[in-house]
């Protein structure tokens, strides 16, 4: 024993030792003069992010807590964390906009040591993912480790260890300073774990919000108006709404009897086009569809799997919508909450017909539902049209497409509807909420205002392009 003994110590191990040792200082030399590598050649495609937001959509829909808003504000940020890991070192033409955002400080990356930005994008996606998703139930945690794994596998052959330790390591950083700065927002941080409040007390009076028939669930995030946007503020506000009247001759008494007669007809077999649109954009029945922002990152799929892009312009363009789809959340659910409207069902039953109910997300046993929150203005219309307003200025203003988003789907009318443009998209979105049954159309026509204005701010405010520095 004391001869092996003496071999390991005196030969073998210091052995290893020098040999690491010279690995770890001559496997990646200096760049002379700490001169930058220009990735200028490098041709790099969007499929990594694009695998990681179709998972996303399983994620948002099946993990507990995670509603319409929080959606969004997790969204917004697992898109900062990729675009801040790799768009800085990698783009030539997309620069970093961490520096535009309060508080904010990212890690930056050696310019001087090399990086695969494919491997960097997927350890922030992968790191970003186990962060934000902290409730999703452990087959949908294995979906993460699958994803991962699946695409390390494709891109470990594409560099050497040291850059592929590297690439992992900053990814994972840059997430979890991103995580760290999200951690600020006290209202929208792990708020899938308090989406009631059971303190708060709406505001009493005619015409305001209160639980809703049938299920009269309490106020969802009724604070959501105080969480932390990135462009948008609280100067960014909706129209004053009707005034409440139960007058025949009043302009809200004529948009609930809208409401009321569209979607008596559908009980009645008729209206199938309205029907369809109905069930088409019903994308806030939790577990059998994704949320109205998820329905965006749906489509904005689509997009890259028809047209695919480069890296850096996937990554800008989910970027883009996530920022916009969190902050028309917030500004929506605020406006919501300051004027406290009450919803469609619940005016139709005290003044026109009392036994009258929506048709949105049908239980199975005659029951449909009312979202818990007030109507004005209405969140899908605001997420539709600030999403569309990203999407148009990004692709195209008469880009045309099918959505397949429920192509298959049998539990409602989701066969695929023709668009062309973005802006009709989002216009039939708004409108799909008056044939469902759950807002006035004034409801719809506010929210595409104040979307469309928080749209514009995204892309114009924040300055994406290298060119404004």
């Amino acid at each position: 024993m004391k001869i092996i003994y003496l071999i390991l110590t005196r030969w073998i191990i210091p052995g290893v030792l020098s040999l690491f040792l010279f690995v770890s200082c001559t496997v990646d030399p200096p760049i002379p003069n700490n001169q930058e590598i220009n990735y200028s050649h490098l041709h790099l495609t969007g499929e990594i992010p694009v695998g990681w937001y179709k998972l996303f959509l399983d994620m948002e829909r099946f993990t507990p807590g995670v509603r319409v808003t929080n959606s969004a504000w997790i969204l917004a940020r697992i898109s900062l964390s990729a675009y801040e890991a790799v768009v800085p070192g990698y783009s030539t033409q997309y620069q970093s906009i961490a520096r535009q955002l309060h508080g904010m400080t990212i890690p930056q990356h050696h310019r001087e040591n090399e990086y695969h930005w494919e491997i960097v994008a997927n350890s922030a996606f992968e790191t970003s993912f186990r962060l934000y998703f902290k409730t999703a139930p452990t087959q949908l945690q294995a979906k993460i480790d699958q994803l991962a794994q699946q695409n390390y596998n494709k891109l470990n052959s594409k560099a050497d260890a040291t850059i592929r330790y590297r690439s992992k390591a900053y990814g994972k950083l840059v997430a979890e300073a991103v995580y760290e700065w999200s951690k600020q927002d006290k209202e929208g941080h792990e708020a899938y774990y308090r989406n009631y409040d059971p303190n708060y007390i709406p505001p009493g009076g005619k015409g305001k919000w209160t639980p809703t028939f049938p299920d009269y669930l309490a106020a969802m995030h009724p604070h959501w108006g105080n969480a932390r946007t990135f462009i948008a503020n609280k100067d960014d506000k909706a129209k004053e709404p009707l005034p409440y009247s139960e007058d025949p001759r009043s302009e809200l008494y004529k948009q609930a009897l809208e409401t009321r007669n569209i979607v008596n007809e559908i009980r009645k077999g008729n209206l199938f086009e309205d029907h369809w649109i109905a069930d088409f954009w019903s994308d806030d029945c939790p577990t059998l569809t994704f949320s109205p922002s998820g329905r965006w990152v749906s489509i904005t799929n689509q997009l890259f799997q028809h047209n695919p892009q480069p890296l850096d312009v996937v990554l800008a363009l989910y970027t883009k919508l996530g920022i916009a789809l969190n902050d028309a959340g917030i500004r929506c659910w605020g406006e919501k909450y300051r004027f406290n409207y009450l919803r469609p069902v619940d005016y139709i039953r005290n003044v026109i017909q009392s036994d009258w109910n929506s048709i949105m997300c049908p239980d199975g046993t005659g029951r449909y539902f009312t979202p818990e929150f007030p109507t004005y203005p209405s969140g899908h219309a605001t997420f539709g049209a600030a999403a569309a307003e990203v999407l148009s200025q990004s692709m195209g203003y008469y880009y045309e497409m099918t959505d397949n988003s429920h192509k298959g789907r049998t539990e409602f009318k989701g066969m695929p509807r023709r668009f062309n443009s973005f802006y009709e998209m989002a216009e039939e979105n708004a409108y799909s909420r008056i044939p469902i049954g759950v807002h006035f159309r004034m409801d719809s026509d506010a929210g595409l205002d104040l979307g469309f204005r928080i749209g514009r701010k995204v892309c114009t405010d924040i300055k994406w392009m290298k060119n404004y520095n």
